[in-house]
């Protein structure tokens, strides 16, 4: 494998640099010296922004793109092996590096390199974790898999040893990562094109946490079923987080960082009682919804913890974080309509989503939601139907196919059908100008409208609020 001499810039080029991380990660060796180039198949704001930094920027992948002086290649998962530019590549014989093989090698350029995993929240909790580090002036550098306004992007560059990522487990990106402390949020049935089913996924989580060195520690939840397995045989420290119940004997010494006594404001924001190895630390007040976030909380809460960083800087982070980009974002009101915007395109972050929708302040709950890829819609169609039924409306796009071609055996008037039997309000519409016209006429005055998934479906709240 060609290793990148990160004290040594040279020529690298970028196949798929428009994608959140692979651009972060572009500007990050642009800012160190090499000089970057890349191609996408779109144009954005974020290859707007590369071109604004001076990293030349290619639309479309073309054969010409590769030239005899790029000493280096990164690529994504997403680029098929008959991509042209892909293959030229080849045919001139530069060496060629996927996105977590380059992520790896910088990881080990840092003293402290903190991963976070899991199936659902690693952007929030990440975000939560990078502002503490920064309220105490650690300098970390930074990659996160939104636009994090503190950072004014998804990317910002430290000048300490602390690097903090997301990790994830897709096509096992993150069994490429050399993590010295981890986090580990959740392990569901997710990305079934590429895993066999849950038993493989907990398996990979299992080899990540493998990584992590003696000297290390990894910090997971210990409301995932069965986690022991996950942790039996691993070397390094292991500290468990979760929220206590009562009612099923989870109390504040179940976990070695626990949320107690847990409240609800009227916009659904939570506060708890921060208990860390058994002993009361402070009341936390946090400034996102649900309580799926006060658990994304906690481990960012322990590493810190563990790291000496003080509580009061702990609580001042936590407080001043609204949220990433298009996680239950606020975009604004049209007619009395608040219109908010999630990425959430899971069943359980829907659900998650949905239930803090529900404590917050409407009328009507409508869902406007975009399925993402034909095959998670597929495997979990029946589950999608239940999480969506929390909404009182929902309104269904058609698929985004994001990296797959359709099968034509799945679609989303699959999804409206069984939304129907479970006896939802809903509407299926193919094109994005239906579903604006249709949420002028029918959303109400007090009405909540959360636009959700992981494809281009915040444009249809954008367009609606004239953004």
């Amino acid at each position: 494998m060609y290793k990148i001499d990160f004290d040594k810039p040279c020529r690298v080029h970028f196949i798929g640099i428009g994608g959140i991380s692979m651009s972060g990660f572009a500007e990050y060796l642009h800012t160190l010296g090499f000089k970057v180039s890349g191609s996408d198949a779109h144009q954005s704001k974020i290859t707007d922004r590369l071109e604004d930094l001076g990293i030349e920027f290619f639309l479309g992948q073309r054969a010409s793109n590769i030239t005899t002086d790029i000493e280096v290649v990164v690529f994504t998962a997403a680029i098929a092996e008959d991509n042209d530019e892909f293959l030229e590549v080849i045919r001139k014989n530069i060496p060629l590096l996927n996105r977590a093989e380059m992520i790896g090698q910088l990881m080990l350029n840092f003293d402290d390199a903190i991963a976070v995993s899991g199936t659902h929240g690693k952007t929030t909790t990440t975000s939560l974790l990078s502002l503490i580090f920064m309220e105490d002036n650690l300098d970390p550098t930074i990659s996160v898999g939104g636009i994090l306004d503190a950072i004014g992007g998804n990317i910002r560059i430290g000048k300490s040893g602390y690097f903090i990522t997301e990790a994830c487990e897709y096509t096992n990106t993150f069994l490429q990562f050399y993590p010295r402390r981890a986090i580990i949020l959740n392990v569901d049935a997710d990305h079934l094109d590429f895993f066999k089913d849950l038993d493989d996924i907990r398996n990979s989580f299992h080899l990540f946490a493998k990584r992590i060195p003696k000297e290390g520690q990894l910090y997971i939840n210990g409301e995932i079923e069965r986690y022991e397995e996950l942790t039996s045989d691993l070397e390094c420290e292991v500290l468990t987080y979760g929220i206590t119940d009562p009612k099923y004997r989870v109390t504040t010494l179940t976990y070695d960082i626990a949320a107690d006594n847990i409240t609800f404001d009227d916009h659904s924001l939570g506060s708890y009682d921060l208990y860390f190895k058994g002993n009361y630390v402070d009341r936390i007040q946090l400034n996102i919804i649900g309580l799926h976030n006060i658990s994304n909380s906690l481990p960012a809460v322990a590493v810190s913890l563990e790291e000496g960083i003080p509580v009061a800087a702990i609580k001042s982070a936590l407080y001043a974080f609204h949220n990433s980009k298009r996680r239950f974002e606020y975009k604004g009101m049209i007619g009395g309509v608040t219109v908010i915007d999630d990425y959430a395109h899971h069943p359980t972050e829907v659900t998650a989503t949905l239930t803090a929708g529900q404590n917050y302040p409407h009328h009507n709950l409508w869902c406007v939601f975009q399925p993402h890829t034909y095959s998670r819609t597929k495997q979990h169609l029946k589950e999608f139907a239940i999480s969506l039924s929390l909404a009182d409306k929902v309104v269904l796009a058609d698929i985004y196919a994001s990296r797959e071609k359709d099968p034509g055996d799945i679609s989303s008037k699959d999804l409206a059908e069984e939304l129907r039997k479970l006896g939802t309000d809903v509407s299926y519409f193919d094109s994005f100008d239906e579903i604006e016209n249709y949420l002028l006429q029918n959303c109400m005055n007090g009405d909540l409208l959360i636009t959700m998934g992981a494809g281009d479906i915040v444009s249809v709240g954008e367009s609606l609020l004239g953004l």
